[in-house]
């Protein structure tokens, strides 16, 4: 408490708050920067020129800034950043969150409110990104999901929209030159959403980064990006319709559980937590299926002025919530399950009247049971082939991205 310690490290009004609503205070009484602050503009030079969108000392800074936060330096190594370690083991004692997702609002109003340009709140964002990572894994958040670059973001202007696909540019080349790092961490880059509406160029880099580190297991990023979530649930009913009508599968296969897996996040669990900045309360097209058994936390604070408290005070609204949202996860798959069996009865029953509804005699009838475990068995072989018969075709379309980017380079 001396010398206004514990104020200025945590959140004004954070113990009395309820935690998922935080203060956007970033200074303390006496008007000094906060740490989070002195990171943030040591980490990122900027001219004070208030640059164009395209002005290509923004788009250096994008290419320098690093995706993968190695341990604290030993500078860093400071009392206080062994008390974040302590905080952070106490936490632990509780249940984690596996799967934390995020949606980092608030980069542009914090460039405006900092008298910044807007493509300059974009890069702090993203070095807010990189900082946060390293929190969850200081935590044991093995798998993070971030919006990105919602699809409705190409409605915003040209200029604004070119500036952020410069950085995405950057951003992602950027991830090839940490591959060492990115092998080490075990971490596996998965982009999600329509990558056919990215610059070609884009696309291929999105592709390397995927295939370099898909067989890494140890940590899960998820980049959304031209995503939203009615275009990924119309993508994946799409996907299925094309199974019916080449024969995959059949349309009793179809199902919620079916559905589920052809989501583009279908190798993921669903989100344990969902954090959202700026002081919004709504999802904003984002995961809105995997999200049904989810903690939400929405904060007020900007996106680049969130702080490792903020994440704890977002995991400690989730362990209040744990036992609640767990018992109804478990019950929802009890209810899908049983759901999925009614669907295996009826299908063997449909087939039967159709053969002649007045043949169905009781030996017949005795023989359902056993049918409706042969459908089961067939319906699962089905439905497990055309995955992979999905998982073949998403794959072929990044095998193909990196070879045209392999031959154009060899040319």
């Amino acid at each position: 408490r001396q010398n206004g310690f514990v104020s200025d490290l945590f959140p004004q009004g954070w113990a009395s708050r309820p935690p998922h609503v935080t203060s956007q205070r970033t200074r303390s009484k006496a008007g000094e920067p906060l740490e989070a602050d002195v990171l943030l503009w040591r980490n990122v030079h900027f001219t004070g020129q208030n640059p164009a969108f395209s002005d290509q000392t923004a788009i250096a800074d994008a290419a320098k800034m690093s995706w993968i936060r190695e341990e604290t330096p030993p500078d860093e190594n400071t009392w206080s950043e062994r008390f974040r370690k302590f905080c952070a083991s106490v936490l632990k004692a509780g249940p984690i969150p596996k799967h934390v997702a995020f949606i980092m609002d608030g980069n542009r109003r914090f460039a405006r409110k900092k008298g910044m340009d807007r493509a300059e709140g974009h890069l702090m964002g993203f070095e807010k990104l990189a900082e946060t990572l390293k929190w969850c894994r200081d935590l044991g958040i093995t798998e993070v999901t971030v919006y990105a670059f919602s699809i409705e973001n190409f409605k915003r202007s040209r200029e604004e929209v070119e500036s952020l696909m410069e950085i995405a540019r950057q951003k992602f080349a950027r991830l090839m030159e940490e591959k060492e790092a990115i092998m080490k961490h075990g971490v596996c880059i998965r982009v999600l959403g329509n990558l056919t509406l990215l610059p070609l160029d884009i696309q291929r880099s999105i592709a390397e980064a995927m295939t370099m580190s898909k067989d890494n297991d140890k940590a899960f990023l998820n980049v959304c990006f031209a995503y939203t979530s009615r275009h990924e649930i119309s993508n994946a009913v799409e996907e299925m319709a094309e199974g019916v009508e080449k024969g995959l599968i059949k349309p009793s296969d179809i199902s919620e559980s079916l559905l589920d897996r052809c989501l583009y996040t279908s190798h993921s669990p669903d989100p344990h937590l969902l954090v959202r900045t700026s002081g919004e309360v709504r999802l904003s097209d984002f995961l809105l299926w995997q999200s049904s058994f989810s903690v939400l936390s929405f904060m007020e604070v900007l996106w680049p002025e969130f702080s490792f408290w903020h994440l704890c005070a977002a995991v400690l609204h989730y362990q209040r919530n744990h036992d609640a949202i767990t018992r109804a996860r478990e019950q929802h798959d009890l209810e899908r399950e049983q759901a999925q069996r009614q669907a295996d009865y009826d299908a063997v029953v449909s087939e039967l009247q159709q053969e002649d509804p007045s043949k169905i005699d009781q030996s017949k009838r005795a023989s359902i049971p056993a049918l409706v475990r042969k459908q089961e068995t067939e319906r699962q072989r089905r439905v497990e082939e055309f995955l992979q018969h999905l998982d073949r075709k998403r794959a072929k379309f990044l095998d193909d991205l990196v070879q045209k980017n392999e031959i154009k380079v060899c040319s």
